[in-house]
């Protein structure tokens, strides 16, 4: 084993200036003659300070970082968190935190965009403060370096210091066995046909080798740095564009070197032959069954996700589950937010292995899906009481069955009419099915404003059972009559999960 490069993902808030920082560090050290030469972007690439050589990984956010982690990928040795000094700690920010954190890795803080006049980076450095990350001068370990990513100030500063955690982290690897690493990116080249970029985390890759990825496997006809430049072989840490594949792989997924084809043909035969194999429900966590696998001694930390719709919900929850926490089992809230469950939430679930709360709050319907298809759970509650009880009954093996919620359409308010007991809504069915009988809510400007059951469902003159999308009809809701044009209304069902 000898060192390696250490492999840095840059995060940060949208506009706060993660692109800018990773071309500054790419010219930075880059000769002015090859400056027009950076041309070929393949999601890595490596920069060498005073001898040493750092690995940035270019992906587009956090959900993109933690949907590799989701697939078994864990590539990131440190994360450097861009932070505008005019902007301060943002919502994304904070996801991007949390996201790091559950990753477990060392965060270094670029306070970006010093230069601008309005630039706070005490400011900043207060809200980091406040949020667990201490700066290091002020007598916390996290590293902060003042930066302007456009004028090219404390760049260098910024290097040494990822150099510095790096060696702290004593991160090794050996250079002399088969090559196994993670697909950064794939794509489809006019030219080319399949290529992908790879970052050998363990071995070194040869020009020659075959590899195999997933349930596909090829020779590597040609290697290139991220220059362009061809190369032969690419040691640990190393990104590569690499052709021979028959065809694009998943990033996120593992590669590994074989001897032979013979060997490869039959890693992807078993894969495959597994693949189509019936297969077991996900083991994702659940309420229900939390207790039984804590008497089983399989978990010691429970991850939480926690959303609601006010911050002022947050606190007290997160106070309460806090408390709730025991010697057999840490309840662990690995990212609380406001706003509905997104798909970033579920994908953070499904590689930190937890369970998603939500707080008078909704599911995205794409974070729906995903949930569903990898076995994530995701429990809703609009009374904090029946929350906290929920999970002190599932601490102590006595939660009751899961009743489960099907969405069965969404309709849009277009018109309202006054009628002898209130108002109706005319609306439009934008997706699935309205049904008399069946629960409704009310979301206004994304908040919820009512949860009750649709009352009454005509056509035109006609009392109806069920209208379907794209279709219009009138509907009524029990006890409320305050519609304005624009409310969705989600039409559900509670079903026992058995």
């Amino acid at each position: 084993m000898v060192p390696r490069p250490p492999v840095v993902t840059v995060l940060g808030h949208v506009d706060h200036g993660k692109t800018t920082l990773l071309d500054a560090i790419r010219h930075t050290n880059v000769a002015a003659g090859e400056v027009g030469g950076i041309t070929q972007r393949i999601g890595a690439y490596q920069v060498e300070v005073d001898g040493k050589k750092i690995t940035f990984i270019d992906t587009p956010g956090h959900e993109a970082f933690t949907a590799m982690r989701a697939r078994g990928a864990q590539v990131t040795d440190i994360a450097v968190l861009v932070v505008a000094a005019d902007d301060g700690v943002m919502p994304q920010t904070l996801e991007a935190i949390d996201h790091a954190r559950a990753a477990q890795v060392p965060i270094i803080v670029a306070i970006n965009k010093i230069d601008k006049p309005e630039a706070n980076v005490e400011r900043v450095k207060r809200q980091l403060a406040e949020i667990g990350l201490v700066p290091e001068e002020w007598g916390g370990n996290t590293i902060c370096v003042p930066i302007s990513a456009k004028k090219g100030i404390g760049i260098e500063d910024l290097l040494e210091n990822i150099l510095l955690v790096a060696e702290l982290e004593g991160l090794k690897a050996n250079p002399n066995r088969p090559a196994v690493g993670t697909v950064i990116e794939g794509k489809m080249d006019e030219k080319r046909g399949p290529v992908a970029t790879v970052l050998v985390q363990n071995g070194t890759l040869h020009r020659g080798e075959i590899i195999v990825i997933d349930d596909i496997y090829g020779r590597v006809r040609a290697m290139f740095n991220d220059r362009g430049e061809p190369i032969d072989e690419a040691p640990p840490s190393t990104p590569a564009l690499i052709l021979g594949l028959p065809e694009v792989p998943t990033p996120g997924l593992l590669f590994e070197v074989v001897r032979n084809e013979r060997e490869a043909k039959a890693i992807v035969e078993k894969r495959r032959a597994e693949k189509a194999a019936p297969k077991p429900a996900p083991q994702a966590i659940t309420l229900e069954d939390l207790h039984r696998r804590m008497q089983a001694g399989e978990v010691k930390e429970l991850n939480v996700i926690l959303k609601a719709d006010a911050f002022g919900s947050l606190e007290p929850i997160v106070t309460s589950l806090d408390k709730m926490s025991t010697e057999d089992l840490r309840i662990k809230i690995i990212h609380k937010g406001t706003g509905n469950v997104s798909e970033s939430d579920v994908m953070l679930a499904v590689a930190s292995k937890g369970l998603i709360i939500g707080f008078n709050v909704d599911i995205d319907p794409a974070a729906r899906a995903l949930a569903e298809n990898e076995g994530v759970e995701i429990r809703l509650y609009q009374v904090i009481y029946h929350l906290l009880e929920d999970m002190e009954k599932a601490l102590k093996g006595l939660l009751e069955p899961e009743i489960k919620e099907n969405i069965l359409g969404h309709a849009q308010v277009r018109a309202i009419f006054k009628v002898a007991k209130g108002q109706v809504a005319g609306v439009y069915v934008l997706d699935g099915v309205v049904v008399r009988g069946a629960r409704a809510r009310i979301f206004r400007n994304g908040e919820l404003v009512y949860d009750g059951k649709v009352s009454s469902l005509r056509r035109y003159t006609e009392d109806v059972k069920e209208v379907r999308q794209g279709f219009e009809c009138g509907v009524g809701l029990e006890n409320f009559g305050d519609f304005v044009i624009g409310d969705i209304i989600e039409i559900y069902e509670r079903v026992k999960v058995t």
